[in-house]
């Protein structure tokens, strides 16, 4: 019984060992390696850079505020709960679990669309919703083509370029439908807002 159980123990380990070097190991690189040649720029973040110089990640919304760029979705990060090890506060997002239906969730969207019809007095037509609640995430960098359009006047208002170019760039930086089929076109903030600097 006792070499048995031997027997069976370093057959176990073997197999263990065996695992850890294939999936640990082998997969791991195989994998790294695969996204590294065939997705580098996905692989390593999907990092928006420009001359050496980092402006951030195109999957994560950046808060703008002023009338010169375009504004995003609502970014529900909260800095105030958690710290680092360094005992500096750690952001996190999520979303914020209020109800649509709530008295709070409303009289939040109610100031929302107040400040965004007080910056665009030019827009005569409703406030798009993805202007005024966040995403599950709470940091989508995508808006609706309706958000974006929706800001032009006051865009091209605090920049001086005119609404057409402001609308080529937005254009631009629209994607369709994932193969035509699949999810709605979306702009992409960050790299709208690049672009106005000139920089993209």
């Amino acid at each position: 019984m006792k070499s048995y159980g031997k027997e069976v123990f370093l057959k176990s380990l073997g197999i263990l060992i065996a695992f850890i070097i294939i999936c640990g190991f082998i997969y791991t690189f195989a994998m790294t390696g695969i996204s590294q040649l065939l997705f580098h720029d996905k692989a390593n973040g999907s990092i928006i850079e420009v001359d050496g110089k980092k402006y951030g990640c195109e999957l994560l919304a950046q808060e703008f505020t002023d009338d010169g760029h375009m504004w995003g979705r609502v970014m529900n990060i909260n800095t105030e709960t958690f710290t680092d090890e360094n005992g500096s506060p750690a952001m996190y997002s999520g979303p914020s679990n209020l109800s649509p239906a709530g008295e709070e969730m409303e009289a939040l969207v109610q100031e929302r669309v107040k400040k965004l019809k007080e910056s665009n007095p030019d827009q005569a037509g409703k406030v798009p919703v993805d202007l005024v609640t966040a995403s599950g995430s709470g940091l989508d960098p995508e808006i609706s083509p309706a958000a974006a359009e929706y800001q032009i006047p006051r865009i091209a208002e605090a920049t001086g370029k005119s609404e057409e170019e402001i609308r080529d760039i937005v254009d631009k930086y629209t994607e369709g439908r994932f193969l035509g089929i699949f999810g709605e076109p979306r702009v992409n903030v960050l790299k709208v807002n690049l672009a106005l600097d000139g920089i993209l």
